[in-house]
Parts: C-alpha cells; sequence; structure tokens
C-alpha cells in the first residue's frame, strides 16, 4: 500500500511539474483598433482562430485602458511593457520635442540608420523614447529567449519588442518594402530577407477583396455615411487592388490599397509562421517569443468607420489569419506547447457624422479655433504670443510662458476657461495637476495623469467628449471615452484556463501575465497578473 501511495505521489507529482513548465513559445497579437464589443458583434462570423481564442481561451470582458492618450505607439508600449505611459513614457505617436521645438515621432532615432530588405529607407527608428524594458526585452535577457517581432507599422513592431531582438520587421515609410534598423542588427537578418524575397507583396496586384460573409449578413449599408475610400476605390465592394506597383503615384495607390486590405494582414499571418519556422522558434530549452501586431484593421477602421461592412469583413479574414497561424503553430511547436494573448491598441468612435444623423452630440474638433481661443485668453497676463504648438491632445506653450500663466491666477483660470468652453471639449488640464492625479478618484483627472509624462506631454492636456474628434473626415480613436478605450483580451493555451471572465482588467495586465507563465519578472510593470484565467 505504502509503495503503491508512494508511486501515485511520485505520478501526480511528474504530472504537476508538466503542468508548470513553461511553454516553448510566448506569442502576443496585437489588433490595431479592436473595441471590445467586436467580440459580442462579429464573433458568430468567425470559425477559425479568432473563435478558438474565445471559445477555448479566457475572454476577460470587461477590459479597458484608463487613460486618456488611447492611440497605437502608448498601447503597444502599454502591452508590451505591462505599465502606463506616466511610467513607459510612450504617451503619442508623436509629441513635441522641447529642445529642438519640432514634432517628433515615438521612435524616431537620429543615431540609429535604417537597414532594407530592398529598396533604401529614408529613416531610421527604434525604441529609445521607450523608459522601461518589455517583456520581450525580460524574456531575452532573462531567460536567453529568441525574439521576433512583425507589422506594418514601425512603432507598433518596435514597441512590442522593446531595445533589443532578433528580428524586427516593418514596412517602411514608402509602403513598399520592409526594413529594420541598427537599433537591433547590424545586417539584414537572413531568414527576414529570405522570406521577403521568395513572397513579395507585388504578388498580389490585381486580387479583389470580396466580401467573406453573405451580403445580408452586415446588417449596415455598403456605402455609410462618412466613409472615405482609399485612392483608386470606392466606398462600395468590391475593393480592386488596382493601383500599378512602382514609384509612380499609382503605385504608391497600389501599396496604400494592399495595406487596407486583408491581404496585407494575411501576409503578416504567414511572414510570422515562416519566420517561427526558420528561426526555430519554441524548439530550444527556454521560451521563445513571437510578437505581431496587425495593422489593417486600424487603417481600413479610419476611413470606413466601425459600424462598416469593411470593418466587420476585415475581422472575418482576419479569423481565417489568425486561425492559419494558430494551425501552424501546433504543427512545428506543439498544440500544447504555446502561449497566446490577444488584445488592441485601442478602440475607435464611430463616425461623427453617423452619431449626429442619430441625435447625438458629437462633431470634429476645430483646432485653429482652440489654439485662438487659448491665445486671446492668455492676453492676460500680459501681451505677447503664448501658444507655441497645438498636437493632439497636447497643447505646448512657448517658453517661459506657462510660468508666466501659472503665476497669474486670473489668466491661467481664463485659459482653462477658454479651452473648456470649446465645442467638443470635456475638459482641459494644467500639466502642474497632473503630476500627482494617477491615484485620483476623478476618472478623468486619473485618465489625464496616467498619460501624463513630464518634460514630453503639453503644458495643457485637452480631453474631449465622446463622439468628438480631431480630424476632418472618417474617424479616429485618442479620448478617455468607452469607444476609445475598451478593448478584449483573449489567453489560450499553455498555462491559461479557459472562461469567461467578467473581472475589471487592463491591457498593462498581458506582459504581467505572460511573465507570470513563462516564469520571469516584470519589475516595472503596472499592471497585474490576470490570476483568474492561470492553471
Amino acid at each position: 500500500m505504502r509503495l503503491k501511495l508512494a508511486t501515485v505521489l511520485v505520478a501526480l507529482s511528474v504530472v504537476a511539474s508538466a503542468a508548470a513548465d513553461p511553454p516553448k513559445l510566448a506569442v502576443l497579437i496585437v489588433v490595431d483598433q479592436m473595441r471590445a464589443d467586436y467580440v459580442d458583434h462579429f464573433q458568430a462570423d468567425w470559425t477559425a482562430g479568432l473563435k478558438r481564442l474565445v471559445t477555448k481561451g479566457a475572454w476577460f470582458t470587461r477590459a479597458a485602458y484608463p487613460y486618456l492618450d488611447t492611440v497605437t505607439c502608448a498601447g503597444h508600449a502599454t502591452i508590451g511593457t505591462g505599465a502606463y505611459p506616466m511610467t513607459h513614457g510612450v504617451f503619442q505617436n508623436a509629441w513635441i520635442d522641447r529642445q529642438s521645438d519640432a514634432l517628433i515621432t515615438c521612435t524616431q532615432d537620429a543615431t540609429v540608420r535604417g537597414i532594407p530588405y530592398g529598396k533604401p529607407v529614408p529613416a531610421s527608428e527604434s525604441a529609445r523614447q521607450l523608459m522601461i524594458p518589455t517583456f520581450a526585452e525580460e524574456m531575452h535577457r532573462q531567460k536567453g529567449s529568441h525574439v521576433v517581432s512583425l507589422s506594418l507599422k514601425a512603432r507598433s513592431a518596435i514597441m512590442l519588442a522593446g531595445h533589443s531582438a532578433d528580428a524586427v520587421t516593418w514596412l517602411s515609410d514608402n509602403l513598399d518594402g520592409w526594413t529594420t534598423s541598427t537599433a537591433f542588427t547590424n545586417a539584414p537578418v537572413a531568414e527576414v530577407g529570405a522570406y521577403v524575397s521568395a513572397h513579395p507583396i507585388e504578388a498580389d496586384y490585381g486580387k479583389t477583396w470580396e466580401r467573406l460573409l453573405p451580403a445580408n449578413k452586415y446588417g449596415v449599408a455598403d456605402d455609410g455615411l462618412g466613409e472615405v475610400a482609399p485612392l483608386g476605390w470606392t466606398a462600395n465592394f468590391p475593393h480592386v487592388l488596382n493601383g500599378k506597383p512602382g514609384d509612380t503615384a499609382a503605385g504608391q495607390a497600389y501599396y496604400l490599397q494592399w495595406e487596407r486590405s486583408p491581404y496585407a494582414d494575411a501576409y503578416l499571418g504567414q511572414m510570422a509562421a515562416g519566420l517561427v519556422e526558420s528561426m526555430h522558434l519554441g524548439t530550444r530549452d527556454t521560451t521563445d517569443v513571437l510578437a505581431v501586431s496587425f495593422s489593417s484593421p486600424d487603417l481600413v477602421g479610419h476611413q470606413f468607420g466601425p459600424r462598416s461592412q469593411e470593418v466587420r469583413d476585415m475581422y472575418a479574414h482576419l479569423d481565417v489569419t489568425i486561425g492559419a497561424l494558430l494551425d501552424r503553430l501546433d504543427a512545428l511547436v506543439g498544440p500544447d506547447k504555446y502561449v497566446v494573448a490577444l488584445s488592441a491598441d485601442h478602440g475607435v468612435t464611430p463616425i461623427p457624422e453617423q452619431l449626429k444623423a442619430e441625435g447625438k452630440d458629437a462633431g470634429r474638433l476645430d483646432s485653429q479655433a482652440l489654439f485662438q481661443a487659448i491665445e486671446g485668453a492668455a492676453q492676460k497676463a500680459g501681451p505677447g504670443r503664448y501658444v507655441g504648438h497645438l498636437t493632439s491632445n497636447d497643447v505646448y506653450f512657448l517658453p517661459g510662458m506657462f510660468e508666466k500663466l501659472t503665476s497669474n491666477k486670473s489668466a491661467i483660470e481664463a485659459v482653462i476657461k477658454a479651452a473648456d468652453s470649446q465645442p467638443g471639449i470635456g475638459h482641459a488640464f494644467r500639466a502642474d495637476e497632473l503630476g500627482g492625479g494617477a491615484t485620483s478618484k476623478d476618472s478623468d483627472l486619473r485618465a489625464a495623469a496616467l498619460s501624463y509624462v513630464a518634460g514630453r506631454s503639453g503644458d495643457l492636456v485637452v480631453s474631449p467628449k465622446a463622439g468628438w474628434m480631431i480630424g476632418s473626415n472618417g474617424t479616429t480613436h485618442g479620448s478617455a471615452n468607452a469607444d476609445d478605450q475598451r478593448v478584449p483580451i483573449l489567453l489560450y493555451g499553455s498555462g491559461i484556463k479557459p472562461g469567461k471572465y467578467e473581472d475589471i482588467a487592463s491591457p498593462a495586465d498581458v506582459s504581467p501575465t505572460l511573465a507570470d507563465v513563462c516564469g520571469i519578472t516584470l519589475p516595472r510593470a503596472q499592471g497585474t497578473v490576470l490570476r483568474p484565467a492561470r492553471n
């Protein structure tokens, strides 16, 4: 009996140990511009990858960003690091560099040079602006992991990878070739070069984006109010990739169309699977990392809006693309030997003209009127020019002028009142009240404070009302409203307990959860492990 009991205990111990073994591959998927309610509204369309993640994984239905600047670079940095902009430093896609008094992008870096997989590239990019390491970086440092990160957008691939990786690849600003930079490698990565040489994106020329679902399944008009078609297309299906590839304007039209079609997502998914195979990810005695950000839903969403047939169809195609990737991972790594985390960098607000047609408070912010209103009110502090730049949600005053305003109580109050009174502005916050606002019970102040980075953010930060945005057409995101903040979190695979969870969650919880599954620590993370979904 004792021998049998001992045998049973040893067997149970082996099983428990095997269950606790870290996965061979951690897969981080970001879908650019995926609202949380897309899972509710679209999941009946899905039959492959997204369906697998929802039905066989852990679905957190109440996930949202708690901060104001819900944009691509900030979202990817938050998912990648497990921290918020106030800590990781990346609060916008671009901001005013006070030293040069010029607009810089979140990945701009003059100290590195671009390395193309084909044509020369005009710019160089890195994670220099990111103040803390990512999950992928820590895996590389603590576990010796191989790290591959891919996206159409430089800021997406880079913010998931961090400051170092084995292969970080994105599409050049010219849209006609893949590239990396000396921040990550001194020469083209052979496996990436071999893949892109064998799979030119021009091969999709002449293809037609047809609806994947029956026409009556979409529930909305094909040509919705306020939709804006890319160059060479109309707002109606079908969409033909008809711009001839090359250096001409027609050639640029092709690449713009390709990016805004399901073919770009499909290419990225196939490229990810190809590099898993050629770089032998998931086959070593540690956990490797694959990060993929699908950008096309964002590019389509900006032009056609979240209520369009195009957006719904993009997600039907993306379901197939992710399904094919998971099938390849099953074959290459093993169906129980990898973990997947999927989230989004932000949601999106419906096209304002559609909201207005429904009688809702919505519209487009007049940046010039806001600029002039603030400049006019600032004159209470004395004559002169005060406002230097207005970019996104940030107002930058000329050197010394914000200090002049804040030393004059009536003047700064007049400035705040002038900003608050503009149509579509919910509230304007001063920089001096944001530094300690991250724990405020005022949700609007807290959201602005979590996005505030001293020395980078504006002197004033304006928060738009729901349904309002900067931009003359289409739609966008970048507010502290539920449309922009709420996104899905889906976890699947090794170390994950399937289920539908209504716990409050944040995309900042994704990397801490992956770190817990993989057995590392993230010392600067502000998110927490999603314990209900852990085995």
